[in-house]
């Protein structure tokens, strides 16, 4: 069962909150669009919208809970951190399709909304599910181990292979802008499928789920002209996210078979994963990634 500790007040004042904020956001790229955007101003905005989650989710725990705050931690950091994978994808679709710099301020922004707007869907729709059956969670455990198992034989790949739909608006004639922002549009539902699962397997929490979600998408157009030199240092950002992934989808199944009353399996007992171990093999992973990345840049520069 789904549970939600928020008032009505917190989850209108808080939607109101984002919402202005993504207005807010909007104003500026569309101010900015014939503007090459600075690394200092990314930089600096970058800063204000990690600073702003992490002060969310201190904060949290005066109108929700301290569960509720730990949960949220641990999904904002676990969405952000598929978020670099997916920013990564984006400069590929932006190089390939040789999108003037002056466009990508407008064409990022609506990619954002666009992931913004599927994630809520698909989160109306999680939860519709997992509240009603909690075998759901077998598929959804299955499904990040198998893209955990593709995301690791894939992480050598450096080509985003232009698909079907942007073929046709380019045969069309249709402007790289609209080309751009279509790749985007799909590029980010497939990453949808596995965030989505992702973050379920952390908490069931709709008011953490949705607020983890929009924190970590916010900044994600200024973090884009940040990440170009950092990408090529983070080697092995994509088995560490395969990782978490197998991970998480593990933990998934081991929640389905014990809410369908199996305790033991083959007389072996099934183990109840803690929100506080998630939340620590998440960090250690990605700290692990990052140090290994370091020593082979390092290496490699030598």
């Amino acid at each position: 069962m789904i549970t939600n500790h928020t008032s009505a007040l917190a989850w209108a004042l808080t939607l109101g909150g984002l919402a202005l904020i993504l207005l807010l956001d909007f104003f500026f790229a569309y101010k900015n669009r014939r503007k090459v955007t600075s690394l200092k101003s990314a930089a600096i905005w970058t800063v204000i919208y990690i600073g702003a989650a992490i002060a969310f989710g201190l904060f949290l725990g005066i109108w929700s809970n301290s569960q509720s705050r730990s949960e949220f931690f641990a999904g904002w950091i676990t969405e952000y951190s598929l978020s670099f994978d997916n920013l990564f994808v984006l400069l590929l679709i932006m190089a390939r399709l040789q999108v003037e710099k002056e466009k990508e301020e407008i064409i990022l922004f609506w990619g954002i909304l666009s992931s913004l707007l599927m994630r809520g869907l698909f989160i109306a729709g999680g939860a519709a599910l997992v509240n009603r059956y909690i075998w759901i969670f077998f598929f959804f455990g299955g499904f990040l181990i198998y893209t955990a198992l593709q995301l690791f034989r894939e992480s050598e790949s450096e080509e985003w292979k232009e698909g079907p739909a942007t073929r046709f608006l380019r045969n069309r004639g249709a402007p790289i802008a609209v080309v751009a922002m279509t790749a985007i549009a799909l590029t980010n539902l497939l990453f949808a499928f596995d965030s989505i699962p992702a973050i379920f397997g952390l908490t069931r929490n709709p008011y953490v789920i949705v607020t983890a979600t929009v924190f970590a998408s916010m900044g994600l157009r200024q973090l884009y002209f940040l990440i170009g030199d950092l990408m090529t240092k983070l080697v092995y950002l994509s088995q560490g996210l395969s990782v978490i992934l197998a991970f998480i989808g593990v933990k998934l199944i081991f929640e389905a078979t014990i809410g369908e009353g199996h305790q033991k399996v083959a007389g072996i007992r099934i183990p109840t994963i803690s929100l506080g171990l998630s939340l620590g093999f998440v960090l250690g992973t990605l700290a692990v990634t990052a140090i290994l990345s370091a020593l082979k840049v390092g290496r490699g520069s030598k």
